[in-house]
C-alpha cells in the first residue's frame, strides 16, 4: 500500500509551449502581442524591449503586469493552485518568470515598495533558479 506525503508541496507547473515564443524570432514583439494578446512571452518581450530602449518605468510597469496577469489565467489552466513551483529550467514558464521580474523591478522604480516585494518574493518562491537570473 503506498501512502501520500503530507508534507509535500504541490507538483511543479509545467506551462505548454508559447507558440508566441516562435514568432518572436525577427518580429517585433509590438506585432506578435497583436497577434498572441494571451502570450506572457510576448508581453515580456514587450517589456523588455520598452525597458532595453528607454521607456518610462510606468510604460514598462504596464506591459509587465499584463503579461503577468495573462501568466496567472494559464498557469490556473494549467492545474496550478495560486503556489507551488514554476521552474525556470522549462523554457515555456519564462515568459511568466520574465514578466513577474519586470514587474517587480518597475514596481521598485515607481516607488511602489510592497508591490516589489511581493512580486519578489512570489518571484523567489516560484523559481529560485529565476530570481538569480532575473533579479539576482
Amino acid at each position: 500500500m503506498s501512502h501520500m506525503d503530507l508534507m509535500a508541496g504541490p507538483p511543479p507547473t509545467h506551462l505548454p509551449v508559447d507558440p508566441a515564443t516562435a514568432e518572436l524570432e525577427g518580429s517585433a514583439p509590438a506585432d506578435v502581442v497583436r497577434r498572441h494578446p494571451a502570450s506572457p512571452s510576448a508581453w515580456a518581450a514587450l517589456a523588455t524591449e520598452a525597458r532595453d530602449g528607454g521607456a518610462d518605468d510606468v510604460t514598462v510597469y504596464a506591459y509587465a503586469r499584463v503579461g503577468y496577469h495573462r501568466s496567472l489565467d494559464n498557469l490556473r489552466r494549467n492545474g496550478w493552485k495560486g503556489h507551488g513551483p514554476v521552474p525556470w529550467e522549462h523554457a515555456p514558464n519564462r515568459g511568466f518568470l520574465t514578466c513577474l521580474a519586470l514587474l517587480a523591478l518597475s514596481a521598485r522604480a515607481i516607488g511602489e515598495t510592497p508591490e516589489w516585494e511581493r512580486c519578489s518574493e512570489f518571484l523567489r518562491d516560484s523559481s529560485p533558479a529565476a530570481f538569480d537570473a532575473l533579479l539576482g
